[in-house]
């Protein structure tokens, strides 16, 4: 049903001839995907389910993967795990079509890539951390505090600021 050199390519033309409510579910495991230039993936697994309705087809993905990020605070790599979950039709026409504007193509193929992409970017943290209780930085010399400890103590208070310090005392 997908295309070997491009696995999120999935041939459904079968589909429009089926009854109403005919559903099938389609594992993936793919070890390693590029989608489009700026996201890598490994471990991509999980089922997409397509089902035929009078609009058209259904297509529902329960999906994972893992990813390498830049951890904010030490700035190393580390790996960021994935996990989407959406629903989409692909319309028989433009009488059916939904706020995603996906028609079924008259060959039957439709490319999961795009949508796949999309959703997994928007799972991404913000902010990606290596781990919760990641030390950063030493603002000093710039050792990563998680592997070395250098010795340097983190200012306190800005210097610039003692004489009001010292009117709030009073």
């Amino acid at each position: 049903m997908s295309d070997a050199r491009s696995p999120l390519r999935l041939n459904l033309g079968f589909f429009i001839h089926q009854t109403i409510g005919y559903s099938r579910d389609l594992p993936f495991d793919i070890p390693q995907i590029r989608l489009e230039s700026d996201l890598d993936l490994e471990a991509l697994n999980g089922t997409v389910r397509v089902t035929r309705t009078p609009q058209g087809l259904l297509v529902q993905a329960k999906l994972h993967a893992t990813t390498f990020v830049e951890c904010v605070r030490c700035l190393s790599d580390c790996a960021q795990e994935l996990q989407v979950d959406f629903s989409e039709l692909y319309a028989f026409n433009s009488r059916s079509v939904t706020e995603s504007n996906l028609i079924l193509p008259e060959d039957g193929k439709i490319d999961l890539e795009p949508l796949l992409r999309e959703y997994m970017l928007l799972s991404m943290p913000i902010k990606p951390l290596c781990r919760p209780d990641c030390k950063g930085l030493c603002p000093v010399c710039g050792e990563n505090l998680n592997q070395v400890d250098c010795g340097h103590t983190a200012e306190t208070e800005d210097p610039r600021f003692s004489n009001l310090k010292s009117l709030l005392d009073q």
